[in-house]
């Protein structure tokens, strides 16, 4: 007769316990989001600064702006909905956390500050900072017919170019044209000393890309008359890379297609002949230019000097960070530069790219002295 008002007292004991649990009892209930565990199954957690962040795709990363792949949510806010606090890059001494299907270790040092969710980040390392290049529309030496391809190829080749390597950092051709039509500046110009060091001074560009093309010239066929017309085009396109700091031409190359892969024959056989003798070549010499414009040495200029801030002209899109330290030098040629005047660390980042930064060491810079990325790692 006993047993219902024990089993009256159990259930009231326990219900009561599972509603309310006292400073002193052994066991205390653990946080919210232990009853949610579950939806951590299979998620990276890190610890950061003793809080939990679970490791999340980017959806933003595919816009192609400098976004990091990742973000690190807060767990409490991942596991409501609500990502108000994301980081994009988490900072040192952070910890990747036990989950069922990871083991603990320490991520790697990333001396960089947390950032809130729609601020962007380049993510290149600092030996991919970008070297900026201007290629200028081709001379077209192939217009009898009155079809001109100059400025076509230029830009099939600059993109060509940008696909291949992720270090340079193409200036268009039109904003530099305008920009010295401004200054009384004619094209003829382009290659001089003077306007070379205008280019450098006033978009950072390190290189001039020019050349000349001739052709595609066409080839045809005459078959029996019951079959197709066959034609075959050739294209020859040269180009020169000048440097903007000492005026001197660093590198020519040239291209030209097999003239036997441009062959097709049926309708419209010459038009497609002309359009695959010009891939063909454009393939060729943007392996070539790239590998070129990779080895460029990198560096920039000081454009102005206003009280302790100093003005660069190269930033965000060229791949400079917060925190990094460049060197500073004085104006001359990249192999007679050794005297180090100071350095200075980038503070932040303005118009299309170009950044401000502090001096840290050394005597303030002259507008126009040049800047190079400094060994010493930012913060």
């Amino acid at each position: 007769m006993f047993r219902f008002p024990i089993f009256i007292l159990l259930f009231t004991l326990s219900l009561s316990l599972s509603c309310s649990t006292p400073s002193w009892f052994p066991f205390k209930q653990g946080p919210p989001h232990k009853a949610k565990t579950k939806e951590l199954v299979n998620k990276e957690v890190v610890i950061i600064d003793g809080e939990e962040y679970v490791k999340v795709a980017n959806p933003k990363a595919s816009e192609g702006t400098g976004q990091s792949a990742y973000l690190y949510v807060p767990v409490n806010e991942y596991l409501s909905g609500t990502a108000t606090s994301a980081i994009s890059v988490p900072p040192s001494g952070t910890t990747k956390k036990e989950t069922p299907t990871s083991t603990s270790q320490t991520l790697p040092d990333s001396s960089v500050e947390k950032e809130v969710l729609l601020i962007s980040r380049s993510v290149l390392m600092p030996k991919e900072l970008k070297r900026k290049v201007v290629l200028t529309y081709f001379d077209d030496q192939s217009t009898p017919s009155g079809e001109s391809y100059g400025d076509w190829m230029a830009e099939r080749l600059t993109k060509e170019v940008s696909q291949r390597s992720q270090r340079i950092l193409f200036i268009d051709y039109l904003l530099v044209k305008e920009f010295l039509e401004k200054g009384g500046y004619v094209l003829s110009d382009l290659e001089t000393p003077k306007v070379l060091r205008l280019l450098d001074q006033a978009f950072g560009i390190h290189a001039l890309v020019v050349g000349n093309l001739s052709g595609p010239y066409v080839f045809t066929t005459k078959m029996a008359k019951d079959r197709d017309e066959m034609a075959k085009a050739i294209l020859k396109v040269e180009t020169s890379i000048v440097d903007t700091l000492s005026g001197k031409t660093l590198k020519t190359l040239s291209a030209t297609n097999p003239v036997i892969a441009s062959r097709e024959k049926g309708t419209y056989s010459e038009e497609k002949a002309r359009v695959k003798a010009i891939d063909l070549a454009i393939s060729d010499l943007s392996k070539a230019l790239a590998k070129e414009l990779d080895s460029l040495d990198w560096f920039c200029r000081v454009a102005k000097v206003e009280g302790e801030d100093i003005y660069m002209n190269a930033g965000k899109l060229t791949g400079l960070r917060i925190g990094d330290v460049v060197e500073v030098f004085r104006p001359g040629d990249l192999d007679e530069r050794s005297e180090q005047k100071g350095k200075v660390k980038i503070a932040g980042f303005f118009g299309i790219d170009a950044s401000m930064g502090r001096l840290i060491g050394g005597k303030k810079p002259d507008v126009n002295d040049i800047l190079r990325l400094s060994k010493d790692k930012g913060t």
